[in-house]
């Protein structure tokens, strides 16, 4: 029920809805996160009654989901609490995509609803539904991913003023669902159900975005793209996947996957997706790389020319672009400037069509430069340059999976500052168009996806400002200490290297040193590791593990400091804060930490392997593994509730293997001096000295296991 006191309306109880006939799908999907949303506030489900709301405007058809049906009933309504509805000419609201607004009935007004949500197309209502719910029920747009705590009220107060919805600084907003392993191992079915989907597409909408890639080369029979579509989303693909189309080795295995030998066939697979997806909103995606997402010219080593190869993606591109101008009306396309194509593009071997949205990337951690490749790190500028004419967009990481020093399970290890900086730069050069952010697993990443959230909204932020905003957000006491931990999060950041990007995420202690155990134990060791040039240079293999270790030691010393901190801060704070803490903020230093320590020890250990100290070298080895095996204990501890098993499938930084190589380095590193008996390291640094000359060896033939050998000598050594 509603009442006003000075023109203010308050809502409690069970608030009535009307909604018009024949609501699509989306608005459909938003109604029912915002009867969810009353109901949590409130603690009654609002009554919803269609039928009733003035239906002017053009409605938007869509299949309904059994995850969107309502309690819904039909009949005359008289003057409600709130009414969802099309805008009318009256209403004033600007005449734009996704424009809505709240209209309001004074205390004079003898009919109609008290508040009106109103928008001229579906997704202009899904905004103001969740809009609404933003401001005056409280709901986040991460509430689900941060875990926010839904206070109950006995009522809300809405202001009573009427308020038009601002133009997004940025027309297509979206996230690329990569790097998902945690969202494909969280529950049991594969590919990933509407379970793990919807409050993917829930948050996105909540943010304001309209387009999304939900995922990497998926089972095509998955509900991913369906549910996006149902929900009101943009469709969007792959680069590796242009236009949607099957990968052609999967449709067409023992053939040549060239474009030049099969065009009949690629193009078969390209008429396919567009005649799928030709009624539906979608960016077309117009792109051409080899199977596997790398360079086709790999496969294909007759383009030996920067020009042959800019000619052939091309003609491609303009094949695709006209397939589909031909089936679908005012299609949207867009193309991927990354990689190999962005320096095709720069030195003017690749021709776009005018209407065609360039996408500029940033190199994975988060600076508008060409892509670090190994160790090839030129670091070209990414962006358009000043009579680069049409639209521009960016493609941008929050998360990364490289194989180097990304972040995949941590937040973003730079500071918010520095992706302000960059993503304002972006804008200012004309890249407003589309912003499509790598969002990964969105549970580690909710603070950094919210200022992007911002970004593209208004086109700026004030980093300090929006922190304060967060953090007031989702937690309810603490609010300057958990604001500082925020802040100097990233500057407990190792930085590896000369530039402001350079700041180790939670795979720089991983890869790397899987890749020093596997040249170490291959017996390559008197020879410098390429893989790792691109971090220590290319020097003596020693050098190069001491070269790790000097930038891990003070590393350890930075986030031990920061945890301290972290640890003083989450003591003050209640039991709902500071689990949420704890996830959202401890649990990413803690895991820096353990990989930090791990990698260090594991550094230190084949220092003493060098010069044949195999003891030590096997105690330092066990200290390693330790460290790694916290950090699955890290994972575990976090996977409570809802969460369990949300880490299952943690494939790519993938600590498990790290835990796993260490301990197949332990026990190699024991055949150096305590093999066949395992007793001969007891024997020498551990048993009493009154015993070790008159023991009989058919009595005292129990090896130690690894775990405790190892912790008895780490005494013995003092290490």
């Amino acid at each position: 029920m509603a009442h006003r006191a000075n023109e203010q309306l308050r809502l409690s109880g069970r608030v009535r809805i009307d909604v018009p006939e024949g609501m699509p799908s989306p608005v459909r999907h938003a109604l029912r996160m915002l009867a969810r949303d009353f109901e949590a506030v409130l603690g009654a489900e609002p009554e919803i009654v269609e039928g009733t709301a003035r239906d002017a405007g053009q409605e938007i058809g869509g299949e309904q989901s059994k995850a969107a049906e309502l309690a819904i009933i039909g009949g005359k309504s008289k003057a409600s609490e709130l009414a969802i509805r099309w805008a009318e000419e009256s209403d004033g609201i600007p005449r734009r995509p996704e424009a809505y607004g709240f209209r309001f009935r004074s205390s004079e007004d003898e009919c109609g609803a008290d508040v009106n949500i109103i928008g001229h197309d579906e997704l202009g209502l899904v905004y103001g539904m969740l809009e609404f719910s933003r401001r005056f029920l409280g709901i986040q747009p991460f509430w689900f991913w941060a875990d926010q705590e839904i206070v109950r009220r006995d009522e809300i107060v809405i202001d009573g003023e009427d308020f038009d919805s601002p133009e997004p600084k940025v027309r297509y907003r979206g996230w690329f669902v990569n790097d998902e392993v945690c969202l494909i191992g969280w529950k049991d079915p594969y590919p990933p159900s509407r379970e793990v989907w919807e409050p993917v597409f829930e948050a996105l909408l909540r943010c304001g975005g309209n387009m999304v890639i939900p995922g990497t080369d998926l089972p095509r029979d998955g509900i991913h793209y369906k549910l996006a579509a149902e929900m009101g989303l943009w469709v969007m693909h792959h680069h590796a996947e242009p236009l949607g189309a099957e990968m052609f080795l999967r449709a067409y295995p023992g053939k040549s996957p060239s474009y030049q030998r099969e065009p009949e066939l690629f193009e078969k697979l390209w008429r396919e997706a567009i005649e799928e997806q030709k009624d539906k909103k979608v960016v077309w995606v117009l792109s051409f790389r080899g199977q596997g997402d790398k360079p086709f010219w790999i496969d294909d080593p007759s383009f030996d020319t920067p020009e042959k190869r800019g000619a052939m993606i091309s003609r491609v591109i303009r094949k695709q672009y006209d397939m589909i101008a031909r089936e679908v009306e005012n299609p949207v396309f867009c193309a991927a400037l990354y990689g190999e194509i962005s320096e095709l593009y720069k030195g003017g071997c690749v021709d776009l069509p005018d209407d065609v949205i360039k996408v500029w990337a940033d190199n994975g951690y988060g600076k508008m430069v060409s892509r670090r490749h190994g160790n090839q790190n030129y670091r070209v500028p990414a962006l358009p340059a000043k009579d680069d004419g049409g639209k521009h967009g960016v493609y941008y990481h929050v998360t990364f999976h490289d194989l180097q020093a990304s972040n995949h399970l941590t937040t973003f290890p730079g500071s918010a500052e520095f992706i302000k900086e960059e993503v304002e730069a972006a804008f200012a050069s004309g890249a407003d168009e589309y912003v499509l952010v790598n969002s990964g697993n969105i549970r580690p990443h909710v603070y950094t996806l919210d200022l992007i959230r911002e970004l593209w909204n208004e086109g700026e932020a004030d980093a300090g400002e929006h922190l304060r905003r967060f953090v007031r957000s989702y937690y309810r006491d603490g609010h300057e200490e958990l604001e500082e931990l925020y802040r100097t999060y990233s500057e407990a950041a190792i930085p590896y290297g000369p530039n402001a990007d350079d700041r180790a995420g939670d795979e720089y202690y991983h890869h790397p040193a899987r890749q020093i155990i596997g040249h170490w134990l291959t017996g390559q060791g008197a020879e410098p590791d390429p893989r790792l040039f691109w971090a220590v240079g290319d020097a003596a293999f020693g050098e190069q593990v001491k070269g790790f270790e000097r930038l891990l030691e003070p590393g350890m010393k930075s986030w031990e400091s920061w945890l301290e901190r972290c640890d003083e801060a989450l003591a003050k704070l209640g039991p709902d804060d500071r689990r949420r803490a704890l996830d959202q903020l401890r649990f990413h230093g803690a895991l820096h930490l353990s990989g930090c320590e791990g990698f260090y020890w594991l550094c230190r250990s084949y220092g003493e392997y060098a010069e044949k100290r195999y003891p030590q070298a096997f105690v330092l080895a066990s200290k390693s593994m330790r460290s790694y095996r916290r950090g699955l204990e890290i994972l575990r501890d976090s996977e409570r509730g809802k969460w369990d098993r949300f880490y299952q499938a943690d494939w790519l930084t993938n600590i498990r293997s790290t835990v796993e190589n260490v301990d197949t380095l332990r026990r190699w590193l024991r055949l150096h001096g305590d093999s066949p008996d395992f007793f001969l390291w007891y024997k020498e640094f551990l048993m009493p000295v009154t015993e070790k000359y008159i023991y009989l060896e058919n009595t005292h033939r129990n090896p130690l296991s690894d775990d405790e050998l190892a912790l008895r000598l780490e005494e013995f050594f003092g290490l």
